[in-house]
């Protein structure tokens, strides 16, 4: 740990132990993930407390299933290190907390498979904006980012236009580690268009980031999240839908479509192949459903 970094967990335990009263068994276990997610970020990352974002949390808890981390520790993990950056919060030290709701991270595991959307769903959704309106526009516009390159929602609005190159169709991700993900023509042409035509109604003047929001500023978060949960339910999808999960149909339909695993690996920015093996779970299990209801002595359809 680093001495900032010492400082901060310090004081942490004394909040804890003097201010909320915690018990002995509370503190130490909440010691103990904070202090693994500082070594983490020293050996991983080259970071500290004060710098990590949300997109390092997320590679944080893939770290830990890598290393054979329980569903239920990890979850743990959550809870302790997002009390932990409130209270960073609180007295000032952070101007955000990069820990978002447990209910909105999705650690892969082979027990809890990722849930995904029907290469129809996907359409259904990408078909309800109006594009004739530059928020319509815009919508449909990140909605085509996010489902084209499998980058997280952090990651989608993190992006600035000079990020997107247009002329060779591929986007460059630096939230995190760096990557670039080529995108397809169709949503090329709705990203250009969005560009060209609806981003300067919206953007504030000296706005660099691509995808704004009412005030001009960078979109945020929760009024993507805000967005999603909209169009999903004009698109009459029933799944209890999240940005994650576009990033999973993203992922699957691609290995459905004879990609292959280290490619998907480097497209999704995985630091293990593991993570991403995932995903071939998902197939085979969707492949074993349609065999189920399709054939005459599938166990749906015996009487």
């Amino acid at each position: 740990m680093s001495a900032v970094d010492i400082k901060i967990f310090d004081s942490y335990k004394k909040y804890l132990t003097e201010d909320r009263q915690a018990s002995k068994n509370t503190v130490t276990a909440y010691a103990y993930d904070i202090k693994r997610l500082a070594s983490y970020l020293k050996i991983d990352v080259n970071g500290d407390y004060t710098s990590v974002t949300d997109n390092d949390i997320q590679l944080f808890l893939e770290h830990l299933e890598q290393r054979g981390v329980s569903r239920k520790s990890i979850r743990r993990f959550i809870i302790s290190l997002k009390a932990f950056f409130n209270y960073m919060m609180e007295v000032g030290i952070i101007s955000s907390n990069p820990v978002i709701d447990a209910a909105t991270i999705t650690v892969i595991s082979t027990k809890e498979l990722p849930v995904t959307l029907s290469g129809q769903e996907v359409m259904r959704l990408l078909d309800v904006p109006d594009v004739s309106y530059p928020k319509g526009l815009r919508d449909r516009a990140m909605l085509e980012t996010l489902y084209a390159t499998g980058l997280r929602v952090s990651e989608l609005l993190s992006l600035d236009v000079s990020d997107v190159n247009r002329f060779t169709s591929l986007i460059t991700c630096r939230n995190g580690k760096e990557r670039v993900i080529p995108i397809f023509e169709a949503a090329t042409k709705i990203i250009s268009n969005y560009i060209d035509f609806a981003r300067p109604l919206l953007a504030a003047p000296d706005e660099n980031a691509l995808f704004i929001n009412t005030s001009g500023t960078r979109m945020s978060r929760q009024g993507f999240w805000k967005l999603l949960k909209g169009y999903a339910e004009k698109a009459g999808i029933n799944k209890d839908i999240t940005p994650q999960m576009l990033r999973h149909s993203f992922a699957t339909h691609l290995l459905e479509n004879g990609a292959d695993l280290h490619s998907l690996q480097k497209l999704l920015g995985h630091s293990y192949i593991s993570s991403t093996k995932v995903y071939t779970q998902v197939v085979k299990k969707q492949l074993k459903d349609v065999y189920t209801d399709a054939h005459p002595r599938g166990a749906t359809n015996q009487k």
